[in-house]
């Protein structure tokens, strides 16, 4: 039976979102077209009716799952963006987590157009991580733009450290926890000013 033109662009979407599901889970490395194709339920001939190449999947399915943090992360105060994202819940669900927390080391190994990817989709999270009601010009943006930047470095850095340790390890949950409670530190002067008379917690 003939596949139509919206059931390939449906089958290509599956196989976009479960290699963005196991690379996140394995890394580009760990996982190969065939065992990719299968999890997808598609034989491995069908992936070159899709796609030119493995690089081309891995560029895509980067930006499914950046696209898919993106959409979580609109509407969400930074303060509470932290708390998700510096969590053990996020650090246990790679295949559900951040893309560029579980693939920005490998992404660096790779073709332009993967790195291309990840930088669209930081952008794209900065965006997402602007109050859409924000009206600031010249040095305020900037010093908006670069404190946003920080905190995202600070947070995906947190999490590719906590994950490098052992599961249940100590130092794990102590990695999440100092970066979580400095970054929302920085983020209320209040809080960062540290005086418990007036604290609000």
């Amino acid at each position: 039976m003939k596949v139509t033109k919206a059931q390939a662009q449906a089958n290509r979407g599956h196989v976009v979102e479960t290699a963005s599901a196991l690379f996140r889970e394995r890394g580009y490395d760990g996982v190969g077209v065939a065992d990719l194709m299968a999890a997808a339920g598609f034989t491995h001939g069908g992936f070159y009716k899709h796609f030119r190449s493995k690089a081309d999947l891995m560029a895509e399915a980067a930006a499914c799952g950046i696209a898919q943090t993106a959409a979580m992360t609109a509407g969400v105060d930074i303060p509470e963006f932290v708390r998700r994202y510096l969590s053990r819940q996020h650090r246990d669900t790679r295949a559900t987590g951040c893309t560029m927390a579980a693939l920005g080391g490998d992404a660096a190994r790779h073709p332009e157009a993967v790195r291309t990817t990840f930088a669209t989709g930081i952008e794209s999270m900065l965006a997402a991580l602007t109050p859409a009601d924000i009206s600031l010009d010249g040095a305020d943006a900037g010093q908006a733009r670069a404190k946003t930047l920080d905190m995202l470095a600070h947070a995906v850095g947190a999490i590719v450290m906590s994950r490098a340790c052992p599961d249940d390890s100590p130092l794990a949950d102590e990695i999440l926890a100092v970066c979580r409670d400095n970054i929302l530190a920085s983020l209320s002067p209040s809080t960062t000013a540290r005086t418990p008379a007036k604290s609000s917690d």
